[in-house]
């Protein structure tokens, strides 16, 4: 009996594993659709809010307003002066905020 219930615990590992790496290399081959990078001194407000986590179109039309008002980001950071924006969306899209 415990052989048996070995035999069944390792096919089903095995099926497991192989569906996983099915799955992994379906992953890799659809195309990404998010930009690598989101230049904030740019961008249009509908750039920002796509393509960053967090924004949607009300936050990046104050983002606009804002480098519109006062001039260009000079780091990320800077971003959490515009109202609705905070650390957390800044750390969240820390690798796609740009400035030029």
């Amino acid at each position: 009996m415990k052989a048996q219930n070995l035999f069944i615990t390792f096919i089903t590992l095995l099926v497991l594993s192989l569906g996983n790496t099915a799955v992994a290399d379906d992953m890799g081959t659809e195309p990404s659709q998010d930009p690598l990078t989101v230049n904030i001194n740019s961008a249009s407000a509908e750039t920002i809010a796509e393509n960053l986590l967090g924004v949607g179109l009300s936050r990046a039309n104050a983002i606009v307003a804002y480098r519109q008002n006062y001039g260009p980001f000079y780091s990320a950071e800077e971003l959490s002066a515009v109202r609705g924006i905070g650390m957390t969306t800044i750390e969240k899209n820390a690798g796609k905020i740009v400035v030029d």
